[in-house]
């Protein structure tokens, strides 16, 4: 049997045209680029249907091999899913190392988990991955065990590997539960502090990351490639007016994300199902952005958050030729939808704009009579909400008609107020 290398950079891609909409070439060489492959050639044809043993036809198989030596490449990468006696009998024909698209994307995933978290969710996705393509390929190293009764073929070991390999999917699975089990309880205690949750969603590569950074002065990694960044990031940044909004960067989507990672990454996703605003990041100058709207909100729809509200905001517009920021509006005068460039600052004030009229409603006015010792309170009143009216009473106070998120109701707590309506 074939000995799997440690590494292969230089890579033949395979992409067979089996039916409209299927996974698109150039996205495939953006993969190979993510996880440090050189692409040094790209086989391409058609068929009807795949073939069982080589997924290929003999033919390609032979061109296959033939550009394997011509270009001196290490590694196989095909854009489709393969089986893995599919993947088995092209390693045993090729001799160097296969890997199918599932494949590619686990191992950029596995290249880019920073965080523990993040290495769990990864490590349980390739276990899944790996627990289909045990071979009996070491079927005749049995183990023997002693005893009347006990002595025979023993354990082969294929059943020991896949014993192995379900003990740590259980190890794994129970470290995630603590990592949900965390998750959730600091979303109930943003809940609580009535600070409203923004998740980041998008196609991968549109430019999510950039964006963040420029919204929270964060500095996460941001690069012109898929899957830039995968850990989750959570940041609060301000609006107008004092009320602030807690902010997450999530990981990017794909066509076809597969099931096993989506399966794996619902407690990092779960910040997007749990949002109060989904700001949905589109790469504006993207000639298939339909279809990656599509694609990210059948996943939103995969993970229960496809009724959250969601913002649109069309990024990399400095792209586009004479096109300027602007907002998109609804019959009821509500944004929908914003014409950014992340990279520029180009509409970011609009941005800002349009997340505090959504969030207006949390907005209440109230009328404070502040006595002459609760300065402080004034001062804070300033910075934290909209003072519409001021005037200084007999007695050396001072009346406030502020306009204030609900989130900051506490600092009114030792204040006489009355409620506008």
């Amino acid at each position: 049997m074939f000995d799997r290398p440690e590494s292969g950079e230089r890579a033949v891609l395979v992409h067979i045209k089996l039916y409209a909409g299927q996974e698109d070439l150039d996205e495939l060489k953006e993969l190979a680029r993510s996880a440090g492959a050189e692409v040094v050639h790209v086989l391409t044809g058609s068929r009807n249907n795949p073939d069982p043993k080589y997924f290929i036809g003999a033919g390609k198989l032979d061109e296959l091999k033939a550009a394997l030596q011509e270009y001196e490449a290490d590694i196989v990468l095909f854009n489709h899913v393969l089986t893995p006696s599919q993947e088995r009998n092209l390693e045993a024909a090729l001799e160097v190392r296969v890997v199918d698209r599932n494949g590619l994307i686990l191992d950029i995933f596995a290249l880019r988990a920073k965080t523990y978290d993040g290495k769990l969710q990864v490590e349980l996705a390739q276990l899944n991955h790996l627990s289909s393509r045990l071979t009996r390929g070491w079927t005749h190293l049995d183990r023997q065990k002693g005893g009347i009764g006990m002595r025979g073929t023993g354990e082969t070991q294929l059943e020991d590997d896949r014993r192995q390999v379900g003990m740590r999917i259980k190890l794994v699975q129970s470290r995630l539960e603590k990592v949900v089990k965390q998750r959730h309880q600091g979303r109930a205690r943003r809940k609580r502090s009535s600070v409203p949750n923004v998740s980041l969603v998008g196609y991968t590569n549109t430019g999510k990351s950039t964006l963040f950074n420029v919204l929270t002065g964060a500095d996460i990694y941001a690069a012109n490639q898929l899957f830039a960044t995968l850990d989750p990031t959570l940041r609060r940044f301000d609006l107008a007016q004092g009320s602030e909004v807690v902010l997450a960067d999530t990981v990017g989507f794909i066509r076809h994300l597969p099931h096993e990672l989506v399966a794996a990454f619902k407690s990092t996703l779960q910040e997007a199902t749990e949002a109060d605003l989904l700001l949905h990041v589109i790469d504006a100058n993207d000639s298939e952005r339909d279809a990656t709207i599509q694609e990210v909100n059948r996943v939103l729809k995969e993970i229960g958050a496809d009724a959250n509200p969601q913002l649109e905001v069309y990024n990399k517009i400095d792209l586009l030729d004479d096109f300027q920021p602007r907002i998109d509006r609804d019959a009821q005068g509500i944004p929908v939808r914003v014409w950014i460039s992340a990279q520029t600052g180009a509409g970011m004030d609009l941005l800002l704009q349009a997340l505090t009229e959504i969030f207006s409603h949390t907005k209440v006015k109230r009328l404070c009579h502040l006595l002459p010792n609760q300065g402080g309170i004034r001062s804070k009143l300033f910075a934290i909400a909209e003072v519409l009216e001021e005037e200084y009473t007999d007695t050396g106070g001072w009346e406030l008609l502020v306009d204030i998120d609900q989130q900051h109701l506490g600092v009114l707590k030792e204040v006489d107020f009355e409620e506008i309506i």
